[in-house]
């Protein structure tokens, strides 16, 4: 029932497909499934998974990706480095940190940028140095975490 209401359509996969042009990694494939499967065991009245945070594990993934977020990493190479299967490492990583492994590597690429644009580079070789298919699919992502385009950002912090 609540999946023709669409309660999951409208909670796990818009974040799919809001970059519909864009394919999905391995590992934004895994975390939507996970996403998705939770919410089917929660709508169910099935019970949440319940084990314990594998904190170690998932500080090493974190760090791993905060060192070098220009970095791509697959669900296979998350795996070998954490220990843990993709699912959990999925679903702890979020429960631990709030957010995706995927969507915290496009965090770390974001904060690059703003950097890198508050010390003049331009907009479009800032995307290029940060990963970013192009200027156009960093602005789309930079405005939708920020609420400013690159360009305002930048304008209003050279006031600042």
């Amino acid at each position: 029932m609540a999946v023709a209401k669409g309660r999951i359509f409208r909670s796990v996969l818009p974040a799919a497909l809001w970059r519909l042009e864009d394919p999905l990694s391995d590992i934004e494939q895994v975390e939507l499934v996970a996403a998705l499967s939770d919410k089917l065991v929660r709508l169910s009245g099935g019970t949440d998974h319940c084990t314990p945070l594998r904190l170690p594990s998932l500080l090493h993934v974190r760090d791993l990706i905060a060192a070098d977020p220009f970095t791509p990493h697959s669900a296979e190479s998350l795996e070998r480095v954490s220990c843990l299967d993709r699912w959990t490492l999925a679903r702890q990583f979020r429960a631990a940190f709030g957010t995706s492994p995927s969507a915290f590597r496009t965090m770390r690429r974001l904060d690059r940028v703003r950097r890198m644009i508050r010390d003049g580079m331009p907009l479009a070789e800032a995307a290029v140095e940060a990963g970013f298919a192009n200027q156009s699919h960093m602005s789309r992502l930079f405005k939708r975490t920020y609420g400013l385009t690159p360009a305002r950002w930048a304008a209003l912090s050279l006031r600042a």
